[in-house]
């Protein structure tokens, strides 16, 4: 247990903080003790969901809905009722961060144990890496795609040219170099800078969106078709696309959403994390919602085919001005999706490895590493990449997310013991059995077999897709109740360490 002297050290990347005397050295640093201040605002939560939306992946994903044959006031619905339950889950995630003031890995020591926070940091930290890398990949190949269109004579060192190593071209190795070092800056530069980056990216990129989405209603003649489906469903079939949409919209999310926590521990009350998730996802989401189908449906009669690509459609408008101003739009965007959902989050579960060693910024910068190495270009480009991809990293992420929530509002009943988050003391709630919960070990490996299976299984035999969209629902909710089937039990290790 440690005592109640307090130490307030100097201002860190992650926030200033607040450690106690006996708080141990292997569980601790600056960058993972609570926070001695907590400033943000509803305005802030807000802007974070505006860079988390507003990205290339976000808009592609968006449109690649089209491409399962509904219309678009069918893709319009399935986008708002996907993330309205994101957002009922991320406020489920981000109380006990806020009010303890602890990142996302600190806070799983309550369900793993202290030692065995590792597993979900782990797990959390490497699929940030693999969205890091693709994120930063869709924004390069979104640059080589204007580049190419502003000069002609570059067309031989881009994607469509001669001149590649190890699968991706000249041109795209140096717009991902280009991407990938502007990101890294900012994360460099601490948490504060970052909130005022995402506080100024999220709303100049709905200027340009709006202007985009204007300026082709207005070619249009401001008559579009918003029946953009190549194919014509009907009845039941409209019913069950519609829910793989939704949970298509979910697993997309479902990154960001698990770690949520890193960033509601800046929150200066649950309610502004609150207001700012209402803002911040059903009401920006649907605004969102609404330029993506205006837009896409605009590209039809404008261009003569249905675009779902925003850097596509901007490189097919004939003015140097607009080409340019959408390109660094595109990558402000990008940028600010990649720093708040897949830099900060591994700085966080790397750095909760080995705090002594590893910092917050080494952690980010280990992450912005293995992304180049994963070369995310060879895996991720090819027609149904997107889909299946969300449905293994959402299978993955659910059991996490599920013994967590079951941990801390059931079984815990919203209960923490601060100080013992950062002690190796066996008389500390969260010692459990050396470090480790076994209920929460075994509780995330049921589900996380079940989980991917129910991914990999109908990919393999060919025997249908369906149950691969509702990964993440299938982890989570088995992870849900077996934690709490288990844990429930008389004698349980987690029951005596309440």
């Amino acid at each position: 247990m440690a005592d109640d002297i307090l130490h307030l050290t100097p201002d860190h990347p992650a926030g200033t903080p607040l450690i106690k005397d006996g708080y141990d050295p292997r569980l601790t640093n600056d960058d993972l003790a609570p926070l001695a201040e907590q400033k943000w605002g509803t305005y802030n939560i807000f802007a974070f969901w505006m860079s988390d939306v507003h990205s290339v992946g976000g808009y592609v994903t968006a449109g690649s809905l089209f491409a399962l044959g509904l219309t678009s006031w069918q893709v319009l619905v399935s986008l708002v009722a996907g993330i309205l339950i994101v957002q009922f889950f991320c406020n489920l995630v981000a109380k006990p961060s806020q009010v303890s003031g602890v990142p996302y890995p600190v806070i799983c020591r309550a369900p793993f144990g202290v030692k065995g926070a590792n597993i979900p940091a782990i797990i959390r930290g490497s699929i940030a890496v693999a969205w890091y890398g693709i994120q930063t990949y869709l924004a390069s190949a979104a640059l080589d795609v204007v580049l190419v269109r502003l000069f002609d004579g570059l067309a031989a060192y881009g994607p469509t040219g001669t001149h590649s190593f190890l699968g991706l071209s000249y041109l795209g190795w140096g717009t991902y170099a280009l991407l990938w070092v502007l990101q890294a800056g900012v994360f460099w530069m601490g948490m504060e800078s970052i909130r005022r980056f995402i506080d100024f990216c999220g709303p100049a990129v709905y200027v340009v969106m709006f202007a985009l989405c204007g300026y082709l209603l207005w070619k249009s003649d401001w008559h579009v078709s918003l029946n953009l489906s190549s194919e014509n469903l009907t009845g039941w079939s409209v019913v069950t696309t519609m829910l793989s949409a939704i949970a298509l919209v979910v697993s997309y999310f479902s990154g960001p959403m698990l770690n949520f926590g890193d960033f509601s521990r800046y929150g200066r009350s649950f309610d502004a994390v609150k207001r700012g998730n209402l803002l911040g996802l059903p009401v920006n989401f649907f605004v969102f919602s609404i330029l993506t189908v205006l837009t896409a449906a605009a590209t039809l009669p404008v261009f003569g085919e249905l675009i779902t690509d925003p850097v596509e459609t901007v490189s097919r408008i004939d003015n140097t001005f607009a080409i340019v101003l959408g390109a660094l739009t595109f990558t402000t965007a990008t940028i600010g999706i990649n720093i708040v959902a897949n830099f900060i989050s591994p700085a966080f579960d790397f750095s909760n490895v080995d705090p002594q060693r590893i910092s917050w910024r080494t952690g980010g910068m280990i992450a912005a590493v293995g992304s180049v190495v994963l070369t995310p270009w060879n895996w991720y480009d090819n027609a149904d990449a997107i889909q299946y991809t969300l449905g293994v990293l959402g299978a993955l992420i659910g059991p996490l997310f599920g013994v967590l929530i079951a941990d801390y509002y059931l079984v815990r009943r919203q209960q923490l013991v601060v100080d013992d988050l950062y002690t190796m003391s066996e008389t500390g709630k969260y010692w459990y059995s050396g470090g480790y919960n076994p209920d929460a070990v075994y509780s995330t490996a049921i589900a996380g077999v079940v989980s991917i299976a129910s991914v990999l299984v109908p990919s393999i035999t060919g025997s249908g897709t369906w149950i691969s969209d509702y990964s993440w629902f299938i982890g989570c909710g088995l992870a849900f109740a077996a934690y709490c089937l288990i844990a429930g039990r008389a004698g349980s290790v987690t029951r005596r360490a309440l």
